[in-house]
């Protein structure tokens, strides 16, 4: 008697219309995943929507900015009959590097922490409920968030949100620990895209797929990590 076919598993990728997302969600079609990956609404056509066309309906996008709780509330309602093996939150944005803290505008200042650290954790707390009992939740930090490593100062302002991040969402892990899943804050390392500039030491290709198979890898390990790409632990 043949085996019952597993059902197809889908992540759910949060901020993938270029960069890291769209890599991401790239390389999760190509290990036969389905993918939900979200655009900000009146963006034109983005690589994602390229990708789409490419997908054998594999790919399905949706519209999110994550800084607009109304519209994170429309997600929810527009997939609350669907679950995800995965949820993955990929946001970011910065401020002028060499400014130290104390010259940092305050307007500045409020745009990043909102951007990087409470609006990712606002569509975590939102969409939990659409992630199966012992899937994976993870958002895109950085090893600049890691305070033990922070030797160079420099973009200041965006190393305190990554910061900030990887303690709210260790407040959320802790929160809950009575469950099977698995938690994670992933460090792609320094990569060449929009963010992090041309001078940057990795390639996506030489940081997305080996992501992506630490993800994999780590769906069967409950709890918080905070890992690289390589899948070696991140200090706090």
């Amino acid at each position: 008697m043949p085996r019952p076919e597993r059902p197809v598993p889908t992540i759910l990728i949060i901020g993938a219309s270029r960069g890291l997302g769209h890599a991401m969600a790239a390389e999760f079609l190509g290990h036969g995943w389905n993918v939900v990956g979200t655009v900000r609404g009146g963006t034109r056509r983005t690589p994602l929507h390229d990708l789409a066309d490419t997908s054998q309906g594999r790919l399905e996008i949706e519209v999110l900015d994550i800084n607009e709780p109304a519209q994170l509330a429309v997600l929810h309602n527009q997939l609350s009959e669907r679950r995800f093996d995965m949820l993955f939150v990929n946001a970011g944005t910065t401020n002028n590097e060499q400014t130290p803290i104390g010259q940092v505008p305050t307007d500045d200042f409020v745009t990043v922490m909102v951007t990087n650290a409470l609006s990712p954790m606002r569509v975590i707390e939102v969409l939990q409920d659409l992630v199966t009992p012992t899937g994976l939740i993870g958002a895109m930090s950085s090893g600049q968030g890691s305070i033990t490593n922070n030797t160079t100062a420099l973009r200041e302002v965006y190393r305190g949100s990554k910061a900030a991040l990887n303690m709210f969402m260790r407040s959320f892990s802790v929160r809950q620990s009575d469950t099977g899943r698995a938690f994670v804050l992933m460090a792609p390392g320094w990569v060449r895209t929009d963010l992090g500039g041309p001078a940057a030491h990795l390639t996506i290709e030489e940081s997305i797929p080996n992501l992506v198979n630490v993800l994999l890898v780590k769906r069967e390990r409950p709890g918080l990590e905070y890992l690289d790409y390589l899948g070696r632990t991140v200090p706090w």
